[in-house]
């Protein structure tokens, strides 16, 4: 029996009361963050093999179907606009296609041949990094993909929640974040799926600062799309360049398109 399709500790959840229910959700909750930590050594492999790839022109690949594809294209889209990294460079696939990130697509993920289809279709190669997240490590599109990345001499790695699965056994760098039974027996969208949104925080953070992402602890090259940033950004170049005139920075900020382009010609 695979942890993630255990019995919950629970039982009778529609005679619990409203606040019973939150309370021993978030009881459950709790022990998430503590599996992760325990996973912190396999991580660190990963993100150095990501690093090391990505330094010499490589590309992230997350692949995962349901809710693990889902997160993984919710990694995937924030880092454009977050570390200003160019459209592509770290991607999602999901199986079924995008339509599957609103509406289950059925049977996509047992099809054994639209993962690798689905990678070819973005010229993968040596020089990337595949991840398949998939709680359960059996997902068939994930596991056949990740095979066919390893014949092809490509990086892989995986994010799963059960011990000596099908996938952590084909990933050259498995994490795996064993969360316990979930709250409603099988419903991996809730510990399962938080332990991959952390774990993928983790790593996608983690290889943006060491790519050179981030100045000091602020986010120098993200875009400037919408107010709320612009204002963020501009504090930044005020306390970069000693400016106190906020529309001065504001300017300048506006006229170079970042943080880190903006600090380096008031400093010119």
């Amino acid at each position: 029996m695979k942890t993630t399709e255990a019995d919950s500790y629970y039982n009778n959840l529609e005679n619990m009361s409203v606040l019973e229910l939150l309370s021993n959700m978030n009881k459950e909750d709790k022990t998430v963050p503590l599996a992760v930590e325990k996973v912190i050594p396999s991580i660190e492999k990963l993100v150095e093999a990501i690093v090391e790839k990505m330094k010499a022109g490589g590309r992230l690949f997350y692949m995962g179907a349901g809710t693990s594809g889902r997160l993984g294209i919710v990694d995937a889209s924030e880092c454009p606009p977050t570390y200003g990294i160019e459209q592509g460079v770290v991607v999602g696939l999901i199986a079924g296609g995008d339509s599957a990130i609103r509406k289950a697509v059925e049977f996509a993920e047992d099809d054994v041949k639209q993962g690798w289809f689905d990678l070819r279709e973005h010229k993968i190669n040596e020089k990337d990094v595949v991840i398949g997240i998939a709680a359960s490590g059996s997902t068939p599109y994930v596991v056949a993909a990740l095979k066919e990345c390893n014949r092809h001499n490509i990086i892989t790695g995986c994010i799963t929640c059960n011990q000596g699965s099908e996938l952590a056994k084909e990933a050259k760098f498995p994490i795996e974040v064993v969360v316990g039974p979930e709250f409603v027996t099988g419903s991996t969208r809730m510990k399962s799926g938080t332990a991959q949104k952390l774990v993928l925080n983790m790593i996608s953070t983690s290889v943006m600062i060491k790519l050179g992402r981030v100045k000091g602890n602020k986010m120098v090259d993200m875009q400037l799309s919408n107010n709320k940033l612009v204002e963020r950004g501009t504090r930044m170049v005020m306390k970069n360049t000693g400016l106190h005139d906020f529309e001065a920075a504001k300017k300048l900020l506006l006229q170079h398109g970042s943080v880190r382009k903006a600090t380096e010609a008031f400093k010119k």
